[in-house]
């Protein structure tokens, strides 16, 4: 069987890329939270008409936020596929993800409070 070309294997992974993305977004109440937080800061962005640099901050932040969330979910689901029933182990793993997404929220509450908080007040 012949290779695929590289140009077909990248088409290939983004396909797989957006409907991990799409299944992401639909099935977990966590990430469509986010998302809305995303939308409601990125109309704020527009109506307080940030700079580039603001710009560039918040795109990162939210995008950060979502790919980590992204990622403790797939924590979760390889750490329930492996042992489905409680397990002290898995549990401080799950943990350890859930904390590293608790993080990144914090940093980019702050980094939204810092762009947003002078042009509200």
């Amino acid at each position: 069987m012949p290779k695929e070309s590289f140009l077909v294997n990248r088409i290939k992974s983004v396909g797989f890329a957006l409907k991990g993305a799409f299944l992401l977004i639909r099935t977990e109440a966590s990430i469509k939270i986010q998302v809305f937080i995303a939308i409601v800061m990125t109309a704020a962005g527009f109506y307080y008409d940030i700079s580039s640099t603001e710009w560039i901050l918040q795109i990162f932040a939210i995008a950060l936020v979502l790919g980590i969330e992204g990622m403790n979910t797939a924590v979760e689901k390889i750490a329930d596929y492996i042992q489905p029933e409680f397990d002290v182990k898995i549990g401080f793993i799950k943990d350890i993800s859930a904390g590293a997404v608790m993080l990144v929220s914090i940093a980019s509450t702050i980094i939204g409070l810092i762009i947003y908080l002078p042009k509200v007040l």
